[in-house]
Formats: structure tokens, C-alpha cells, sequence
């Protein structure tokens, strides 16, 4: 499997994925995940993820590829382990609703941030509300673990609904780091996003022969060595940065 005609399901942007889309962007770019140039970039934009498997999938395309019916799925499972947990941790679930209702709200959420549409009503404020007052009792080092820990069981035993791509969980895995390093930060709590393999960094295919000398020059070291082992280039030979650049002049 090397190409998927995507995308399987229509996809529209919510009232979330937009936002977050770019706060995830930026914070990757800062980390060194997506290239520098990652929010003009149209097949990150997308909302449809990459029918080329090495590419991965961004989390706001999921829903490209999986639909509304997986997504509901895994998000019922976690919370069937929710509310067959220890009753510390359930109790701050039921008393803000049934499990069905937790079900709906973390699916529409899921839904609108993955490229499902306008589900989860409120966005931003409404989530936020949700963690400051409904479950801040959760909202710390112990709730954190608990949740953490549900949810990678649940992911680990819901395959089925990931299809034969292995880049779906990688993906979702990402969703899920990304909000729980916010919340830890926002609540001061450790970060413990340990969901699995995240998306691997994306990394620009250069092509030295459409650009300028000056363009060239101004990669780092780093993204010149990578771009010539790309094309096959033996990067151990150039030592200095110099010595790259007048390889990738050459070609």
C-alpha cells in the first residue's frame, strides 16, 4: 500500500478546527515538526489527508479518512471504561451527565476538530468552561494518569476502527498529546501524553534546481544535508555548510 484515494468521507472546517489547526501548526513548527513555511503550505491546510502513505496525516484530516461512525466508536469505548473506572474517577463524569452524553459531546468535539464540520457548539469557550468547572476536580496529576491511561487502552483494543493505515493511530495519538500538553499547562499539571507513536516530522522536498542561490544559501545546515540524502547524495563527504551548498549548486 503505497497510494489511498482520498478522501473517503467530504469534510468541511467546524467551529474548532480552524483555530486549532493553526495553534497546532505553529507550535509544531516551533518544535521543529512542520517546515517553516507549514501554514502556506495547501497539503497541510488540507482537510484531506495525503493519499501518499509516507506523508503523514495532519489530525484535522482524519475525518477524510475515517468518517463520523470510527470516530464515534473509539470515543465510546473510552468512555464505557470511563464509567466502569474506579468511582474517584467516574463520579466527576456522572455528575455532569449520562454516558451517552459524554459520548456526544466528546464525539462532536472530535468530529469538528478532525474535519467533520460544524459539531461542537460553543468551541473554544464551552471546552474550556467544561475543564475550569465540570471537571477541574480531574484536572491534575492523578486524573490526568487515569485518563490518559483508559484512553490508550481503549486506542490499543480499537484497531478495527482505524482502518489498514498506519498512520490513522500516529495520527490520532497527535490530537490527543497536543490537548493534553495544553491542559497541562493550563492546570499545571505533568505532562503525560504517553498515547504512542506521533506523526514523524514532515520535511519539505527541496528542489535545488528551481531555486535561487540565494534561496539555497539560506537553508540551515540541517536542511541541506537532508535534502541531498534524499536525492542520494553522500552527505558524509560535505563537512561545512559551504561545502553543501556548492553540492546542492551543482545538481
Amino acid at each position: 500500500m503505497t497510494r489511498i484515494d482520498l478522501p473517503k468521507f467530504p469534510t468541511q472546517h467546524g467551529y474548532m478546527s480552524e483555530k486549532i489547526q493553526h495553534a497546532y501548526i505553529t507550535s509544531a513548527i516551533d518544535k521543529g515538526l512542520l517546515p517553516k513555511d507549514a501554514l502556506r503550505m495547501a497539503n497541510v491546510l488540507s482537510l484531506t489527508a495525503p493519499g501518499d502513505v509516507s506523508k503523514p496525516i495532519q489530525f484535522w484530516q482524519l475525518f477524510s479518512v475515517l468518517g463520523q461512525d470510527p470516530i464515534v466508536g473509539i470515543v465510546k469505548r473510552f468512555y464505557e471504561r470511563v464509567f466502569a473506572d474506579e468511582p474517584w474517577f467516574t463520579s466527576v463524569f456522572e455528575k455532569v451527565g449520562s454516558l451517552n452524553h459524554h459520548i456526544g459531546t466528546q464525539a462532536s468535539m472530535w468530529i469538528d476538530v478532525m474535519g467533520g464540520g460544524p459539531y461542537y457548539h460553543g468551541a473554544e469557550f464551552r471546552l474550556n468552561f467544561h475543564h475550569t468547572h465540570n471537571a477541574i476536580a480531574l484536572m491534575n496529576d492523578k486524573g490526568a494518569e487515569r485518563w490518559v491511561k483508559l484512553m490508550r487502552e481503549t486506542l490499543e483494543t480499537s484497531s478495527d476502527l482505524m482502518t489498514d493505515d498506519p498512520r490513522v493511530r500516529r495520527s490520532i495519538n497527535t490530537f490527543l498529546a497536543y490537548f493534553m500538553t495544553k491542559y497541562a499547562e493550563d492546570f499545571g499539571f505533568e505532562d503525560r501524553h504517553l498515547f504512542g507513536e506521533t506523526n514523524p516530522p514532515l520535511r519539505r522536498r527541496l528542489n535545488f534546481m528551481k531555486m535561487t542561490e540565494g534561496a539555497i544559501e539560506a537553508l540551515s545546515e540541517q536542511e541541506l544535508s537532508e535534502a541531498l540524502a534524499e536525492q542520494g547524495v553522500d552527505v558524509s563527504q560535505y563537512q561545512t555548510k559551504e561545502a553543501l551548498v556548492s553540492k546542492a549548486l551543482m545538481l
